[in-house]
């Protein structure tokens, strides 16, 4: 799946943009009762169309199933257990696809379900499986709707919000722009009902910010501030240029007009497979390093040879995401390992020439290649 270059310059606006990723949150889709708002579904679809009339492609991520849910279940407010969530995503679910597929049929488009896990984005042959499914939709003209699968997903084993979701879903897709619209016009210098609170019109550098983004969001959704500068700097950091911008202002925002806040890219675009290991994969295990192999694999970008390796934790196989971190404990790394667990005991230590020779050539190799390895940069990034 083809968007721009490598080494293609970033668009400057959502409307320069071949390929785009829209997320809405719950509460730019529901009435005041958690009800969906066909209104404002409506001024979301006809931006959307608007885009596609443009010649642009767009992926929708939306939430409000939960919501929509809601209602017809005779519930008053978010349920806290997880049964009753799963229920109101499967009633809500139903709903939503069906609203939105009214809506753009009345442009002509037809609309497909991408319903993910984060079994979908942390296992390598499901993420592929993922990104086949993204790519046939958009050949056939297809508006893919994207959530996720909340009726599957467990307290612990989910995405949690959106926001994220979306920002994974524009490096998968290879996306041009990513736009997270809310229920705020853009991004403050502090909480919108701060009477000194401004507006941030532009984001030059996400991990030089200082503002606090810590507030809850809505009643009936899951993310706030913090969660779409996170999202934010997912895809900032992997060359996606992100505006964020009211729900209302989604015609405004596609077309290019100055609003929203612009968060520019900090860093280039990434391989699938490094994004997918920075930020998707679960680790499987970490390898200790000796100070020398930290600072080659940290400063040198060098890869992992087994004579760096103090210690080996976790039950891995070849292939499998893993943690490189220091004898502190501090991770240095994620990198994907080219032995199994339990052959590496016995290599640790040794160099590949040794090895090489007493056991036979193809133990001649890395442990971690270098173009499998992220490094983490000094600011925060998940584990």
């Amino acid at each position: 799946m083809a968007s721009h270059s490598q080494g293609a310059r970033p668009v400057e606006s959502p409307a320069e943009a071949k390929r785009i990723v829209v997320k809405v949150g719950s509460s730019s889709l529901t009435d005041r009762q958690g009800g969906l708002d066909t209104a404002r579904m409506a001024r979301l679809v006809d931006a959307l169309a608007a885009a596609r009339d443009r010649g642009q492609e767009v992926v929708l991520v939306s939430s409000g199933a939960m919501a929509s849910g809601m209602s017809p279940l005779r519930l008053h407010s978010r349920p806290r257990d997880l049964p009753s969530l799963q229920a109101a995503a499967s009633v809500g679910q139903t709903l939503l696809v069906g609203r939105y597929s009214t809506l753009f049929a009345k442009h002509g488009l037809i609309v497909g379900q991408v319903l993910l896990t984060v079994e979908d984005v942390a296992r390598q042959d499901h993420y592929r499986n993922a990104l086949r499914t993204f790519t046939k939709l958009l050949e056939l003209g297809v508006v893919p709707v994207v959530n996720e699968n909340d009726t599957v997903a467990t307290h612990e084993i989910r995405f949690g919000d959106n926001d994220r979701l979306a920002a994974l879903v524009a490096h998968l897709v290879g996306a041009d722009a990513l736009v997270l619209l809310s229920d705020v016009d853009a991004l403050y210098t502090a909480h919108p009902s701060d009477p000194d609170a401004r507006p941030i019109r532009q984001v030059a550098n996400i991990d030089e910010l200082d503002v606090d983004a810590h507030k809850a969001g809505s009643g009936v959704g899951t993310g706030g501030m913090e969660t779409k500068l996170q999202a934010a700097r997912i895809a900032a950091s992997s060359g996606i240029p992100v505006w964020l911008a009211a729900a209302e202002d989604v015609g405004a925002v596609l077309a290019g007009q100055p609003v929203g806040t612009h968060f520019h890219p900090t860093g280039r675009r990434r391989r699938r497979k490094l994004l997918w290991l920075a930020y998707a994969s679960r680790s499987k295990g970490e390898l200790v390093l000796d100070a020398g192999a930290v600072a080659a694999v940290a400063a040198g970008r060098a890869s992992l040879l087994p004579a760096g390796i103090v210690a080996v934790n976790g039950d891995f196989e070849a292939g499998d995401p893993v943690r490189l971190v220091d004898e502190a404990g501090a991770v240095v790394a994620r990198g994907l390992v080219r032995y199994d667990s339990a052959e590496l005991p016995r290599l640790i230590g040794r160099t590949t020439r040794e090895l090489a020779r007493e056991l036979g050539a193809e133990f001649e190799r890395e442990v971690v290649h270098r173009d499998d390895l992220i490094v983490k940069p000094r600011s925060k990034q998940p584990r």
